[in-house]
């Protein structure tokens, strides 16, 4: 039976818990700040258009909001918790087998829930009528694919919220993957990205297509095992909680 891991995750997660105090701020550009409001820790949507970037120290970034009339505010944690610990326990209640991966990332496996689609749907509307914060849904054979369905469900309006890989004819992977930058893979950094360049690997199919033993020499076992994972052999368990 072919696996189904679903990362959910809350959208701009630390706004939207602001918003849901702060409904008059539902299209207002808004950043929320680190301890001491040193660096931007989430922006919503509006504030992302303009080019605030996230981690950017907020004093570099105060020309822009003040042309775009970006709204600052210092952090929260203690009610991001509170919030985030809502929304576990309704993931929770779709699979015992489930792994809060941080406070707005949660893996969970549905393999053998019947109706899928609908089930992906109903996560989404059963998060946000019981706690106002929107997230989406990326489901794929292992959590590699699902962090990329993730991001897929993210960007294009057509999923509304939710994205399944497993869907998806083996031409139309290829064809996915191949419009996918190789930085999106996670635990795909900057400097990993860089270096793979150099082999002529620029997007996700390429890695997912590149020679193994290749891999192995030059970057380790460790992207050895995320390339298995976007081929859709599970290296990587969820650790459940």
């Amino acid at each position: 039976m072919k696996r189904h891991i679903a990362l959910v995750d809350c959208n701009n997660f630390y706004v939207s818990c602001e918003r849901l105090f702060r409904p008059d701020l539902k299209t207002t550009p808004v950043v929320v700040l680190s301890n001491n409001d040193g660096c931007v820790v989430s922006r919503s949507n509006e504030a992302k258009a303009v080019g605030i970037k996230m981690g950017q120290p907020w004093f570099q970034a105060k020309d822009l909001a003040e042309e775009h009339g970006i709204l600052a505010l210092s952090s929260n944690y203690a009610l991001y918790a509170d919030l985030s610990n809502r929304v576990m326990s309704i993931l929770s209640s779709y699979s015992p087998h489930h792994e809060v991966y941080s406070i707005d990332e949660c893996f969970v496996d549905l393999t053998g829930t019947p109706q899928l689609r609908d089930v992906s749907y109903q996560i989404r509307e059963h998060v946000f009528k019981w706690v106002s914060i929107p997230v989406c849904v990326g489901i794929g054979p292992t959590k590699t694919l699902a962090k990329l369905a993730n991001f897929i469900a993210k960007r294009h309006p057509r999923s509304k919220g939710v994205f399944n890989y497993n869907d998806l004819s083996e031409d139309q992977q290829r064809r996915v993957l191949g419009k996918l930058e190789v930085g999106e893979v996670w635990g795909v950094g900057r400097r990993i990205t860089a270096r793979l360049a150099e082999f002529n690997i620029h997007t996700v199919q390429d890695l997912r297509a590149a020679h193994t033993p290749t891999l192995r020499a030059e970057f380790g076992v460790v992207l050895e095992k995320t390339q298995r994972e976007l081929q859709g052999i599970t290296c990587i368990e969820l650790q459940e909680m």
